[in-house]
């Protein structure tokens, strides 16, 4: 299932000017130096101490399927967090952000007009800054994704079906049933 928070770390992710470590090594050797020690990426990741001590020292060289995801994930939520940053305040502040979203929308309107959510693909649309903003500060204050994806909602609301307040007064949109959802800085 696509989600609100998954999109908008992948569009941040795109701003990175390095890739993150590859081997398992160089990987938990990068979360104890972010985590200052071997005992809290163990209890991050959910294994041991001594298993950590291992593969910091390349005792370890592959890790099981599910500790690999993890420890790839955990590396991904700390990398280059200045870069991270910078690209969130230019979205929020300046440049705004692309969604390209198919999902089902279904619409709150005024009576006599039709009101049954349909699956649509939106073309790619370019949000304001404001919004940008708003996603990036409630994903950052721990909203959860129906909270993400309502303020996506009333922002493709705003730019796409109400045309900035040109058109479709009082219009609300629905957003569920989210098929493809793709940010981009």
């Amino acid at each position: 299932m696509v989600t609100v928070g998954e999109g908008l770390d992948k569009a941040v992710q795109g701003a990175f000017t390095r890739p993150i470590p590859k081997s398992a090594g160089a990987q938990m050797r990068y979360l104890v130096k972010q985590c200052k020690g071997t005992r809290p990426v163990a209890e991050l990741l959910g294994i041991t101490q001594r298993t950590v001590e291992r593969y910091v020292k390349d005792q370890i060289k592959k890790p099981r399927k599910d500790l690999a995801t993890r420890m790839e994930r955990e590396v991904r939520k700390r990398w280059q967090p200045q870069i991270r940053a910078k690209a969130k305040q230019t979205a929020a502040t300046t440049a705004g952000i692309v969604i390209d979203v198919r999902a089902r929308f279904g619409f709150t309107a005024a009576p006599g007009t039709t009101d049954d959510a349909r699956l649509r693909h939106l073309p790619p649309l370019a949000l304001p800054p404001h919004h940008a903003a708003r996603l990036f500060e409630a994903q950052e204050t721990g909203a959860t994704e129906q909270q993400l994806r309502n303020i996506t909602a009333e922002a493709l609301g705003e730019v796409y079906f109400r045309d900035n307040g040109r058109r479709a007064h009082g219009l609300e949109v629905e957003f569920t049933d989210l098929e493809h959802l793709e940010f981009d800085l």
